[in-house]
């Protein structure tokens, strides 16, 4: 039988009109009661398997993915934001969760069967058709880096380990309700040391504070973690809440070992700066006696967060309060020497 050109135009334009009419029928059934048919199930998720994959491919990990100080960040978002649909090692998924179509995976199961690169794009750009978002804001691939990692912990983990690491109370036996999220689960000073992602706000000044919380809350400075916190506070908490973490005394973490020659070079750039490269010193800034109260106290602060702070601006990607433009310009010529020479000097004071 000879198949003319005809024939074949006549089956391409015949068969979207024919989908069209099926569709506006209306007798496909939409209904998540019924789920999937099993080979709608295998071809959506062996299309998403291949899209991640795709997607991945231009995805280079950052080391050392392997950090435990990652951990603590993520498990305080995986708390607020994933584990009620996911679960956790603390709670299992609830009986609502597991009649979604598609239901939000077993990640203790599902995770082994990722690598890093893929696993940071779905935390990333999340999955279209099913209820997993994209990270809250696209600059903060730090964050999502910390996720997956907290991830590849989460096969295994014990409960007792994932509320320590969440800054969750032990959850007493028979409890339905795991404990709620405070900011003191991540911010308490007992729970930060010199290798914390997390800052130190104790003893910062109300109006650099209030700034912080207003820039989150206004999406003015971008973090997928901090906008997950803010949607549970009210606007006008922020002045007694500011209030109280400026009243409490800082506890001194231990710094970490760092040259000599390092912390000589942070010291000379904090106070003198370098006007050949157009970096000007920190201190003509910060934790000068009777200066602008909207700049914040960087000495005593982990070195790691200090270090992260800076390679945002060093990017362009770290907003803040009115004058967070200004540290973008004083920063912008800093190089991973530097960065690492300031931290460790702020550290140490």
């Amino acid at each position: 039988m000879l198949i003319r050109w005809r024939h074949v135009v006549a089956t391409l334009v015949a068969l979207p009109l024919l989908g069209f009419f099926i569709g506006w029928l209306g007798i496909i059934p939409l209904g998540a009661s019924g789920g999937h048919w099993a080979v709608t199930d295998w071809f959506l998720h062996w299309v998403m398997r291949n899209s991640t994959r795709t997607a991945a491919l231009r995805v280079e990990t950052p080391p050392p993915l392997d950090d435990p100080a990652r951990l603590p960040l993520a498990a305080g978002q995986f708390e607020m934001g994933c584990a009620r649909c996911h679960g956790s090692p603390a709670q299992g998924r609830s009986a609502a969760t597991l009649a979604m179509l598609p239901p939000p995976p077993d990640l203790g199961r599902v995770v082994p069967t990722w690598t890093d690169a893929e696993l940071f794009q779905i935390v990333q750009h999340g999955i279209r058709y099913t209820g997993m978002p994209a990270w809250p804001t696209t600059n903060r691939e730090d964050e999502v880096w910390s996720m997956v990692a907290f991830l590849r912990k989460v096969p295994g983990m014990h409960a007792d380990t994932y509320r320590e690491l969440a800054g969750l109370s032990a959850t007493p036996s028979g409890t339905v309700e795991p404990p709620s999220m405070t900011c003191d689960s991540c911010h308490a000073e007992s729970r930060l040391d010199a290798g914390s992602l997390i800052p130190s706000l104790a003893g910062q000044s109300v109006a650099y504070l209030l700034e912080s919380l207003r820039a989150y809350a206004e999406d003015k400075r971008p973090s997928g973690v901090m906008q997950t916190a803010m949607s549970a506070l009210d606007k006008d908490d922020f002045p007694a809440l500011a209030a109280a973490y400026a009243a409490r005394p800082r506890q001194r973490l231990a710094p970490e070992s760092a040259d000599p020659q390092a912390l000589d070079h942070g010291r000379r750039l904090a106070e003198t700066g370098d006007a050949a490269r157009r970096i000007p010193a920190c201190l003509t800034c910060h934790e000068k006696r009777d200066g602008n109260p909207s700049y914040p106290r960087l000495s005593g602060q982990s070195p790691a967060y200090l270090a992260t702070q800076l390679r945002l601006f060093v990017s362009g990607k770290r907003g803040g309060g009115p004058y967070a433009d200004l540290m973008k310009t004083a920063a912008e010529n800093l190089d991973e020497a530097d960065i690492q020479a300031l931290s460790a000097y702020f550290a140490s004071r």
